[in-house]
């Protein structure tokens, strides 16, 4: 099982300095991968609240911002050599698929093959109105989007003609260094999340999950894959736990067969993250 880090960079917190400086110690640290997490604005008043705080609001400094994930991802790439890169998740079904699909290309390219692509529909509907989109056929319009990224990263020209998105004969180059394309890693808990897990994805991404609730639903999510076909061989799981999980519930994971285990950062002050770091080493040696 290989270890990974979880971490939102935040303004006014992550500073130029401190992005580039976290990224060169976790890869000295032999982390994994970095998952990085995405909103693009936010609110102080919404219909569903945030599922991964007790309060339902993401914990952002005052004044601050979630740092933009592509240009933060390469930014870090031109700051280490062997750290890997997800998204965590990307929010599919607010964004452009074209747009995105290039995006993430490009990074592979430039990268050299350090991309996976996490994605997810979300949970922030008033998010996903800002960007243009409408709420109800967010599921559909997922499921569009992975086809049609996917057709963009394999084949030399795309055309597609579906309910919410129509594309004649367009060509996008470079390809993803990574074949056939970038590793799809669909999060979600929910069956239709799952359904697309199984459908669409090399793997799956659980967030904030104890080994119980995992259990549960990777006993769901091996159904799905029998529904297309599919099962776990070859097919990664990855999950990010509680921010306290210690070494014992390292190891239930472990037994589970998850392939990655992506703990949270946590606090970006200086001192929690020197902290949290030797913590990381830790378990990354726990594993090795």
């Amino acid at each position: 099982m290989k270890i990974g880090t979880f971490g939102t960079f935040m303004s006014p917190t992550a500073t130029p300095e401190m992005v580039a400086d976290f990224g060169r110690r976790a890869e000295a640290a032999g982390i994994h991968s970095l998952w990085i997490g995405e909103h693009v604005v936010l609110f102080d008043d919404m219909e569903f609240p945030y599922p991964g705080s007790k309060d339902g609001r993401i914990p952002t400094p005052p004044g601050g911002g979630l740092l933009d994930t592509i240009a933060t991802f390469g930014f870090l790439a031109a700051e280490t050599e062997r750290l890997r890169f997800g998204s965590g998740i990307c929010l599919i079904s607010q964004r452009n698929p074209v747009y995105t699909a290039n995006e993430f290309a490009t990074l592979d390219w430039l990268t050299k093959g350090r991309m996976d692509f996490g994605v997810g529909v979300g949970w922030c509907k008033e998010e996903v109105i800002a960007c243009g989109y409408s709420w109800e056929d967010r599921g559909s319009r997922s499921d569009e989007f992975l086809q049609l990224v996917k057709s963009f990263w394999t084949e030399r020209e795309t055309s597609f003609d579906g309910e919410h998105f129509t594309v004649h004969r367009a060509r996008m180059d470079p390809k993803p260094i990574q074949k056939p394309h970038i590793p799809i890693i669909v999060g979600g808990h929910s069956k239709a999340g799952l359904r697309r897990a199984a459908r669409f994805g090399a793997g799956w991404y659980g967030f904030n999950l104890d080994p119980a609730t995992t259990r549960q639903l990777l006993a769901a999510l091996e159904d799905a894959l029998k529904a297309e076909g599919r099962s776990r061989d070859g097919f990664r799981i990855a999950v990010t736990p509680p921010y306290k999980a210690g070494e014992d519930v390292i190891r239930e994971f472990a037994d589970l067969g998850v392939d990655e285990l992506v703990l949270q950062l946590g606090s970006q002050q200086p001192d929690r993250i020197d902290r949290r770091l030797g913590e990381l080493e830790r378990m990354v040696s726990l594993v090795a």
